[in-house]
């Protein structure tokens, strides 16, 4: 799971400029939307950030009646690097993390029948047969079926090996916590493996350059805001569904509006809550991230 803790994110220093056009100022808004389960029946401990059938398909329908253009993480990471070609108008990125299920089945057909490609971030301890991780019991899809998801037009990303929280390991762990996976999920897939999901969302100035000395090109976070053409290679924002959420929310997320925008420096209660987690692993050892 990949829930963001209320403590994540503050308000930008306040600057004095001239106020833009309102549609102007949408327009640079990136939506990237971050979906876990989507089932009638989840286990309590996912059940807040999981969706129903019923609304997740009126949440897709939602992002297509939008016009906006459906993206991979990737176009999007080059973009924020300086790579590959501009992006195209009105972009938007739908993301899953974990691997449950119903991804590989339901959901992903749900996805193809609109034409929306997506990325998928997987937790390799919680889908190898045999292996263990940090997340609670649910249903999860298999290892072996992560080429299924890229047949479906996914994108497949890591989310560690065991999900972690990444900002409180030791160095020699988090080295393993992101390169075993990103091995794991290449010998899978027979290619690179070039994004990375946060698990939990969280990280640090540290944890970045983890990810980047472990080969990723990008990483997203969640930080519940929209993300932009300026924002941040190594912790992309995202908009996180939890079961409360409607349509309507997407519509407004869709418009550029409902949520602030990243780029944005982490507040002092975020900083606070980092240091308290670390202390806490320093004394109990490496905890959910969750």
């Amino acid at each position: 799971m990949t829930a963001p803790h209320a403590r994540h994110g503050a308000d930008a220093p306040h600057e004095t400029r001239a106020a833009p056009d309102p549609g102007e100022r949408r327009e640079g808004r990136i939506p990237v939307l971050l979906y876990h389960a989507v089932m009638d029946d989840p286990p309590d401990w996912i059940a807040e950030f999981t969706v129903s059938p019923r609304k997740f398909a009126a949440q897709l329908d939602a992002v297509v009646a939008a016009g906006r253009t459906p993206i991979r993480i990737s176009a999007l990471a080059d973009h924020l690097a300086g790579r590959g070609a501009p992006l195209p108008p009105r972009p938007v990125v739908l993301t899953f993390d974990d691997g449950f299920a119903d991804l590989p089945g339901p959901t992903a057909e749900a996805l193809a029948a609109r034409g929306l490609p997506a990325t998928a971030y997987l937790t390799t301890g919680a889908i190898t047969p045999g292996l263990r991780s940090l997340l609670p019991p649910a249903p999860m899809m298999t290892l072996a079926q992560a080429p299924l998801l890229e047949q479906y037009g996914m994108e497949v990303g890591g989310h560690t090996v065991t999900h972690a929280q990444l900002d409180t390991l030791g160095a020699r762990r988090l080295r393993y916590e992101l390169r075993h996976s990103k091995a794991v999920l290449e010998d899978t897939l027979g290619h690179e493996v070039r994004h990375l999901a946060y698990p939990h969302g969280y990280n640090s100035p540290a944890v970045r350059r983890a990810a980047r000395a472990a080969g990723y090109e990008s990483a997203v976070a969640v930080r519940h805001a929209l993300s932009s053409e300026t924002d941040e290679a190594y912790r992309i924002a995202r908009l996180i569904l939890r079961r409360g959420h409607t349509a309507a929310d997407v519509e407004a997320w869709m418009d550029g509006t409902g949520a602030r925008v990243a780029p944005y420096p982490d507040s002092l209660p975020t900083m606070g809550w980092r240091l308290y987690r670390r202390m806490r692993a320093a004394v109990k050892g490496p905890a959910f991230a969750g």
